[in-house]
């Protein structure tokens, strides 16, 4: 009997040795919880803080990305574009980070504020970049070409009007595909505005945004004349973003 009850005895005792390590091992967990918790809300205070300082670095408000359509892409996503893009929304249409297209937009700035005017071609076979275009010529004396492209325009020293310029900026890299032909073969920097359906093959400078709204491609060129004049010191009346716009283009 005595062997029975010392065996109880410590069973009871090693019942009670596992529910105290039990116990302390919850408190422990729960203390680890609790670090992990507040380590958590520090860095999304911290990611906050950052968002917010960057957004006030921005070229515009954010609100003029997404007032313009600027941060619209498309539902389809090429694999190259992926990247810059933020989510979808509920219908299936890409949205753009705003943050990327305002830095990427700065960088082919930098690029294009390198070259004197003569020296840049500014081309855009989409008719909703007409309007935008025709201003920025006429504000900043890039060369542009609207509509067609005259192809070898910069290759071929026997057509009317060859000139040689130093850097190429399209709007759409599939559409103006033939100015993108030419100046790879002339070996020169190419910008150009991408959307999420592009493939930017040969492109130096891409600026991820909508490229198929003369609201986000009218917001886009004023952004650039502005910059570019700036940085040229071209002393100039800048006209408004609804006349780079234009009229609605379908």
């Amino acid at each position: 009997m005595p062997k029975k009850k010392k065996t109880e005895e410590t069973e009871v005792k090693q019942k009670e040795g596992n529910v105290e390590k039990t116990v302390g091992s919850s408190v422990e967990e729960k203390k680890v919880k609790a670090v992990e918790v507040k380590e958590a809300k520090k860095e999304e205070v911290k990611e906050a803080k950052k968002e917010k300082k960057s957004s006030e670095d921005l070229l515009v408000p954010v609100d003029d990305y997404i007032k313009y359509s600027a941060y619209l892409g498309t539902k389809v996503i090429t694999a190259h574009m992926h990247k810059y893009v933020y989510r979808r929304r509920a219908d299936g249409l890409a949205i753009f980070n705003t943050n990327l297209t305002d830095q990427k937009l700065r960088s082919a700035i930098t690029l294009l504020s390198k070259y004197k005017p003569e020296d840049i071609v500014v081309c855009c076979k989409r008719k909703a970049g007409w309007n935008a275009l025709q201003i920025l010529n006429r504000v900043t004396g890039m060369t542009v070409f609207t509509k067609k492209y005259p192809a070898g325009m910069v290759t071929n020293a026997k057509l009317e009007g060859f000139f040689e310029p130093k850097l190429m900026f399209i709007v759409d890299p599939w559409l103006d595909k033939n100015p993108l032909i030419d100046a790879v073969h002339i070996n020169i920097p190419i910008i150009s505005v991408c959307d999420t359906n592009n493939v930017p093959s040969y492109i130096d400078a891409i600026i991820p945004s909508n490229n198929k709204s003369n609201k986000s491609i009218g917001l886009l060129f004023w952004i650039i004349a502005r910059e570019y004049c700036k940085a040229r010191g071209i002393e100039c009346k800048l006209p408004s973003i609804e006349e780079f716009i234009g009229p609605d283009v379908i």
